[in-house]
């Protein structure tokens, strides 16, 4: 049998777009090895999910393009992306991804928490910080009870639930206990939450800030080192003016706009199917559009979000295989894609320079 080259495998990838990274195989430089007729790629986004049809659809581009066999196999490593100008990076995590939005109500923090939930399913180390200090509600999003430990008394070990690693003031304080603080006690218990927890190595951490674009943003973009922002809006157009704030604040603080997600996009009648565009219809992708980024995909209304979420159990995890759980997994796909096309960091293989008197 004829052994394949890799200069044929590269013409073979070269005719295959990602649409997670938006472009082809060969562009984005998955080929790790040719080996006889042993092809091996390795994508940069987490890919679980479509880690076997990948396989099978190269192996097929391969025997069109050159009639030979090839047996495929597909992996991914996540590396560390570059963040804003004179932040430093965080030790163990590789890339932190802030989930915002203009006002509140537009379902950011059950979109953060499916997302991350995603991201984990399709692979990749994740954890979640609700950075909500006013009004945290990811405990109860995960599920998870009772108080963070510490083993050497300096740094809290993340709750967990789901398979995501989890730290919030909400684990610190009972349920009902309002925040009464005024703005730099809430900066110093935002970072000390992000720096005092041991996350351990995660491939990304999804911070689910609250709304608006006060101190709390404003502190994530100057001391927190982050990959990139996810923009979430409703279709109306007050949500999409305050989107649209926030977009532009991230952009003066230079943290990249990963994309935009429409929540609540439209609704799907439950007993004679029809569909309903309540809050209107196109404005996600339309603002987009309009300020040149990536429109990620929309969510529908769905009562079963709300109810899993209250439950504790997420839609990812609670109907894993349902459509909406696909249109989450598919976002993370998107997002991860989007992280994986910015500047890779290089910083951490640089050795550090100690200069000694003698």
């Amino acid at each position: 049998m004829a052994e394949l080259t890799r200069e044929q495998v590269e013409q073979s990838l070269q005719a295959m777009e990602d649409p997670y990274l938006g472009k082809t195989l060969a562009k984005a430089g998955v080929l790790k090895s040719v080996d006889g007729n042993q092809v091996k790629l390795e994508l940069p986004y987490p890919s679980a999910g479509v880690a076997i049809s990948l396989s099978q659809d190269v192996a097929r581009q391969i025997q069109n393009d050159h009639g030979l066999q090839a047996d495929v196999s597909v992996s991914h490593r996540i590396v560390t992306h570059q963040v804003q100008r004179g932040v430093k990076l965080m030790e163990g995590v590789r890339n932190i991804i802030a989930v915002a939005s203009g006002k509140g109500g537009v379902g950011k923090s059950t979109t953060s928490v499916n997302l991350a939930l995603a991201l984990a399913k399709e692979g990749a180390r994740v954890g979640i910080l609700d950075a909500d200090i006013y009004g945290p509600s990811q405990p109860r999003m995960l599920g998870i009870s009772g108080k963070p430990t510490s083993k050497d008394g300096k740094k809290m070990e993340p709750m967990e639930g789901h398979g995501l690693k989890a730290m919030s003031i909400g684990f610190l304080i009972d349920e009902e206990t309002p925040m009464v603080w005024r703005g730099p006690m809430v900066m110093q218990a935002l970072e000390q939450l992000l720096s005092d927890t041991r996350w351990g190595e995660l491939d990304y951490l999804v911070i689910d800030l609250p709304p608006g674009t006060g101190d709390t943003q404003l502190t994530l973009a100057q001391k927190v080192p982050v990959s990139g922002a996810v923009i979430v809006t409703t279709p109306q157009d007050i949500a999409l003016l305050d989107a649209r704030k926030g977009l532009k604040m991230f952009e003066k603080v230079g943290v990249p706009i990963l994309g935009i997600i429409e929540n609540m996009s439209f609704y799907i009648c439950p007993k004679c199917g029809n569909e309903d565009d309540i809050f209107g219809h196109g404005g996600g992708a339309s603002m987009a559009e309009q300020d040149g980024v990536e429109f990620l995909g929309a969510i529908p209304l769905d009562r079963s979000i709300r109810s899993e979420a209250d439950n504790g159990a997420p839609t990812v995890v609670a109907q894993p295989d349902s459509r909406l759980a696909k249109l989450y997994i598919e976002l993370a796909r998107h997002v991860a894609g989007r992280v994986a096309n910015q500047a890779v960091d290089h910083s951490h293989k640089f050795p550090n320079i100690v200069v000694q008197n003698r």
